[in-house]
């Protein structure tokens, strides 16, 4: 069978651009910016389905489970980040938030785009991953039809995970397989058919929305603080302070105590202060408020 993408919004040719080749560099730069500032508009119109894809999310992580990302080129990078920088930024474990791209570890830097074309790898992907029903997963494809995203779905619903799916077209393949839909339609690309300029920063930036929403409903952000940052490097360590000097009005030494006090644990050290209670105290106040601060210093 022909395979017919020419109907799909991100392959049709995009009138504003068309003479791109016959601009100077700034035209070029110009034409991009502009074409880019459509997007968060059309994000905006997706913000229900969004929400309720950071409803299934954190409702599978109180569960026990994880949230799976499954794409492949751009969209299964994305994934791929995005999943990456939830443990430093908020101190979760690894296994949360997993990124799947179609060709493993290699094709994040090396593209092998002919794996896409099979659903039985998108389906073995996940076998691998030992899926339950607790789990989420999102399939992530800019054309909404590949081939190995629709096997990863397709067996999340025989699982009876959750599922959702983020396209850039109407009507995608994904949705027929996906609980939560998301077609955030960007329009025709800059460059014709190249889905990693207006169709990957509306990815980019609804993963954005969907794991730091998901975060702070799990008590990952105290105020707009990351609280739960893992200090790690030099840099995050003095972070770490500042956010202790912010909250307890403490000098630099005395944050600095309490840092170490709280095993360097920014969210333990504020509840130490706020409370006067020692770590172990604490602790017990934050697991009874299932991680929010807000909720810790009323009890």
């Amino acid at each position: 069978m022909t395979l017919d993408i020419s109907k799909l919004e991100t392959e049709q040719p995009n009138p504003k651009t068309r003479k791109i080749d016959e601009c100077s560099t700034d035209q070029i730069l110009k034409l991009i910016n502009d074409q880019d500032q459509t997007i968060a508009g059309v994000v905006r119109k997706t913000i229900p389905k969004i929400g309720q894809i950071v409803e299934a999310a954190t409702n599978a992580i109180k569960n026990g489970g994880h949230v799976y990302y499954v794409g492949a080129g751009t969209s299964g990078r994305l994934g791929v980040l995005d999943a990456a920088e939830c443990p430093p930024t908020y101190g979760v474990s690894p296994e949360l938030f997993q990124g799947i791209l179609a060709g493993g570890k290699e094709a994040i830097f090396v593209a092998k785009e002919g794996v896409e074309d099979s659903e039985s790898r998108g389906k073995q992907a996940l076998v691998e991953h030992n899926l339950a029903k607790s789990d989420l997963v999102i399939g992530i494809a800019a054309s909404g039809r590949t081939p190995y995203v629709i096997g990863a779905l397709k067996y999340a619903n025989d699982v009876g995970a959750g599922t959702a799916s983020i396209a850039c077209v109407t009507n995608s393949a994904l949705a027929r397989y996906a609980k939560i839909a998301i077609e955030a339609v960007t329009g025709p690309e800059v460059i014709t058919g190249s889905t990693r300029m207006k169709s990957g920063t509306a990815q980019k930036l609804i993963l954005n929305m969907i794991s730091t929403t998901t975060m702070i409903k799990l008590g990952k952000v105290y105020e707009n603080y990351m609280v739960d940052v893992s200090p790690t490097n030099q840099k995050l360590e003095v972070r770490a302070c500042n956010m202790i000097k912010l909250f307890t009005d403490l000098d630099d030494q005395a944050a600095k105590d309490l840092f170490i006090a709280s095993h360097k644990e920014v969210k333990t050290a504020i509840v130490m202060y706020l409370k006067k209670v020692d770590y172990k105290q604490a602790k017990v106040l934050l697991d009874k408020s299932q991680g929010h601060i807000r909720q810790a210093i009323k009890e």
